[in-house]
């Protein structure tokens, strides 16, 4: 994450939707955040915490291109990684892996992390963002190196790779509320008539089906990393149709499993079936088949922080390469060929300049849109559309008891706005302690994504509160009593949404190409799906390039 920011054609309408928001109550008047830790009290609940996201302020610097002091200085670096979530350590990771020791990475905010980022309290550590991954298609030879040079990975069993026990998910993994009663697993089935649970089982065996057969160029159809799925064009089309339609030209009606594709949508997409390709739905189900000697397939790796555990584990060779509180401002080819690259100090409020061979851009498009203003790119940058989400950590003293299966890492209730909680001390060793911490998930996405954006902008604390509360009662009656804290962190753009016609567009595959053979690109929206294995993929792309540029 790179700052709160606006497209221009965004904020040009900006009176004209905050009007228009105000008119049918999205918001009341409320305030835009800042990155700035405040303990907030609600008088209406008596619950304290803080309301808090990324930059705001040095985005919007950004975004209106403000001026900025003269640079006094200008000193010169052979590699510039602007970004470091992880896309950006995975391709520091690589070139200090390659011998590439003059490089720096710069992070605008004044932490590192972008959407893998985490907090902690006195209970917990807590994912402020991407909290999970599943264990590696066996495939996928440079995540699972990474992942035995982690320790994720212990050793192998014949073929199979052997998952360190304390990061596959401890039992009981998860659950979904329905009809009245907790049931085991997130497919509904307590009492779901016979006709829907025969239709869920289809859909099922269908995208079985699809996970194992390969196109006409003997790739797999659906895969991880995307760019090695099959090119054949009989099932690459689907992408230029929504899920939705496909599910209704196959006969799908069953509002149980609907309910559940838009679950599974929202909760990698952060968009709903009627507005993801059905290319995308049909990857999040068929593209994973990672087997394993001591765990099930596509079994779960997690940590108390969420992928704030394996971030900081691309980031511990690279503590003196990374800047942060450094705002990348402008980009500028110079007569000798190199790049001149105008930085902000966000702590120390000066500039500097600094004279670059090459560039790995780590930063979603929306903030490359401003970086490259003086390169023509001829980019459909509008095309690009990231899903906002609020992320709430909830301190509790005791969770109220409920009917059926007892509390999971991961919970989630049928027919609610969010996608549910995950239990934050599930990975602890003493699962029986009383105080927890629960985050709990709310992709925005009833409205288009920069309306969704604007009024996750505008809620303060109290309004906030209004929207977690009555769900969290539904869910748990009686639990605003046990709730001792919650902090919220919206995410403007929390995700790249895989919108019809854009995983397979050429706009996309333009977005991808270098310039020049000096500026290159790395990050999750280049692949129209933020989830970590593509992130980690993109870095290691880049860093090949600038090696390959280089030598």
């Amino acid at each position: 994450m790179s700052g709160q920011m606006f497209y221009k054609d965004e904020f040009s309408a900006y009176l004209k939707r905050r009007s228009f928001l105000l008119r049918i109550g999205l918001i009341t008047g409320g305030i835009f955040l800042n990155s700035c830790y405040k303990k907030i009290r609600s008088a209406k609940y008596n619950i304290q915490g803080a309301l808090q996201g990324p930059d705001a302020n040095a985005g919007h610097l950004l975004r209106d291109k403000l001026k900025l002091p003269v640079a006094k200085n200008t000193r010169k670096v052979k590699t510039l990684i602007v970004g470091s979530g992880i896309s950006g350590l995975s391709a520091g990771r690589w070139l200090k892996k390659n011998g590439e020791t003059n490089f720096e990475i710069l992070e605008l905010e004044k932490h590192i992390g972008g959407n893998s980022y985490f907090g902690s309290n006195k209970i917990a550590s807590y994912p402020l963002g991407a909290h999970y991954i599943t264990i590696a298609n066996n495939d996928d030879a440079l995540l699972i190196d990474f992942l035995k040079e982690i320790d994720v990975i212990t050793h192998f069993e014949g073929q199979l790779p052997y998952y360190n026990d304390y990061y596959i998910t401890f039992d009981p993994e998860e659950r979904l509320l329905i009809n009245g009663a907790w049931q085991e697993g997130l497919i509904p089935d307590f009492g779901v008539p016979v006709a829907d649970k025969k239709e869920i089982r289809r859909f099922l065996a269908e995208v079985d089906q699809l996970k194992n057969t390969r196109g006409n160029d003997g790739k797999f159809l659906f895969n991880i990393p995307l760019n090695s799925s099959s090119t054949d064009e009989n099932y690459r089309k689907l992408d230029k149709i929504t899920f939705e339609a496909y599910l209704k030209e196959k006969g799908y009606r069953s509002k149980y499993l609907l309910w559940y594709l838009n679950y599974a949508c929202k909760d990698d997409y952060g968009q709903k079936i009627s507005y993801v390709s059905a290319w995308a739905g049909l990857h999040y189900f068929a593209s994973r088949r990672g087997m394993a000697a001591n765990a099930a397939q596509n079994a779960i790796l997690t940590w108390p922080e969420g992928n704030g555990w394996i971030m900081k584990k691309l980031a511990e060779q690279l503590k003196a390469h990374i800047k942060t509180s450094n705002l990348c401002y402008e980009l500028k080819p110079i007569s000798n060929g190199n790049t001149l690259v105008t930085v902000w100090n966000t702590k120390t409020q000066l500039t500097e300049n600094i004279e670059v061979e090459k560039i790995i851009l780590c930063a979603p498009q929306f903030v490359n849109n401003r970086l490259l203003e003086n390169f023509n790119r001829n980019i459909d940058y509008k095309a690009f559309n990231y899903s906002p989400w609020l992320i709430a950590n909830i301190t509790i003293n005791e969770l109220p008891e409920s009917k059926g299966v007892s509390l999971c890492w991961d919970n989630v209730a049928y027919n609610t706005p969010s996608v549910g909680y995950v239990n934050a001390a599930q990975q602890h060793l003493n699962l029986s302690e009383d105080k927890k911490v629960i985050t709990y998930y709310l992709p925005l996405c009833d409205f288009e994504p920069a309306i969704a954006r604007l009024a996750a902008y505008s809620r303060n604390y109290e309004q906030w509160l209004d929207i977690v509360i009555p769900e969290l009662e539904v869910i748990h009656p009686g639990i605003t009593e046990a709730i001792e804290t919650i902090d919220f962190w919206v995410w403007g753009h929390g995700m790249i949404t895989p919108a019809k016609d854009f995983i397979w567009s050429k706009n996309l595959e333009k977005a991808k190409l270098p310039i020049d053979n000096k500026i290159f690109f790395a990050h999750s929206d280049l692949s129209g799906v933020s989830i970590f294995e593509e992130a980690f993929h993109q870095g290691i792309n880049a860093a090949k390039q600038v090696i390959n540029a280089t030598s």
